[in-house]
């Protein structure tokens, strides 16, 4: 089997690929990366990838003519696209003409709404799932805002992700240099400033169903210092949680924005939650793609990694009915983003140092 994974320069596909070759039962598969660019650090992972391309960006003219030949040339079974613009390229090509191989996508219509977190706010404003939200651009005057949001809320791009252009906005001042310093965002997105947990829950959808589902807590970021609002898009520390009233609120959403575009239930997808200050999870974003610690989920047992697979090469051992994968209690892990996850009892994080930490075993296999 010869699987395509796409955007190897960042750490998401890799924690993909990871997922297979360390804590999967999959044999005899081969893993083809490709990037647009040439200091892409997954191209030259040899551990990772059998073989790698560098290939055009998705909107470059060029970029299909590249990704078929390679496709021809590696015989790949089936593809894992990753970064945002291809996932949005290739469904929209599914929309029109047949796909090259196989892959698991949401539809356009749907992907598109998702990538604009304005837009998914917005339409899910009324249903008391999403903070108070409201989408302004650069040039527009941003009095109201302090008004409305008595004097205090959240700010970020309404576009992409890993946290950018996030920051907590108390001034107006202090917005005005904000805006300034972001000069690649052009419309930002103001919403209530959210103090509890961060969490997250993932989404597997096949041929119209729910397959799979788990549950984390954000809780660190890598090179946390490094951005003003302490948010990098890249967790390093965080715990595996058994909360399946998260996965019913994110299937609630979904089958709205799934009703509203007429979209198939079919992909994969992370919503994004965070705690107001009675506790309740509203959703801040929701992603069309797997997200940098899908390594850890798979180290403690819900590999969506392997399932994805599974599911795209039809195999006949494997459990289509549904599965919210539960964890051991009081499980944690440890990330950086080029090693493997470390995973233990958070109630002996500390109590092991400085000696060396317990070793649990989850489904036979060791982590530190």
């Amino acid at each position: 089997m010869n699987i395509l994974v796409t955007g190897v320069g960042g750490p998401t596909p890799r924690s993909f690929v990871k997922s297979l070759k360390y804590y999967s039962g999959l044999d005899s598969f081969r893993t083809i990366g490709t990037d647009v660019n040439p200091l892409a650090f997954g191209l030259y992972q040899k551990s990772l990838f059998d073989r790698s391309y560098l290939v055009p960006r998705a909107d470059d003219p060029g970029y299909w003519q590249s990704i078929e030949q390679i496709i021809e040339d590696e015989e790949i079974d089936l593809a894992i696209i990753l970064p945002e613009i291809e996932v949005l390229e290739w469904s929209k090509r599914k929309e029109t003409s047949d796909l090259p191989c196989k892959v698991l996508l949401p539809d356009y219509e749907l992907a598109e709404i998702l990538v604009d977190k304005a837009k998914m706010t917005e339409f899910l404003s009324d249903t008391g799932m999403v903070p108070k939200s409201i989408e302004f651009s650069r040039l527009d005057s941003v009095d109201d805002l302090f008004n409305v949001f008595e004097g205090e809320f959240w700010v970020r791009s309404s576009l992409g992700s890993c946290g950018l252009g996030s920051l907590k906005i108390h001034s107006k001042e202090l917005l005005a240099n904000w805006i300034d310093m972001n000069q690649e965002v052009e419309t930002f997105l103001a919403s209530t400033y959210l103090p509890g947990r961060n969490l997250a829950c993932k989404m597997l959808y096949y041929d119209g169903a729910l397959v799979r589902s788990a549950t984390a807590e954000r809780v660190d970021y890598v090179m946390a210092k490094s951005a003003p609002s302490g948010i990098t898009g890249n967790t390093s520390f965080g715990r595996l949680i058994n909360e399946p009233e998260l996965m019913n609120r994110a299937s609630k959403a979904l089958d709205l924005l799934f009703e509203h575009t007429q979209a198939r239930k079919h992909g994969f997808f992370t919503v994004d939650f965070k705690e107001n200050r009675k506790g309740e999870a509203l959703i801040t974003e929701i992603n069309i793609r797997h997200v940098a610690f899908t390594q850890c989920f798979a180290a403690g047992g819900a590999n969506f990694a392997e399932d994805t697979i599974r599911l795209l090469n039809n195999d006949p051992e494997f459990d289509r009915s549904f599965q919210y994968y539960e964890f051991e209690k009081d499980l944690i892990f440890l990330r950086e983003v080029d090693e493997v996850p470390i995973l233990m009892k958070e109630s002996e994080l500390f109590a092991s140092l400085p000696g060396k930490p317990e070793v649990v075993y989850i489904n036979g296999r060791g982590c530190y």
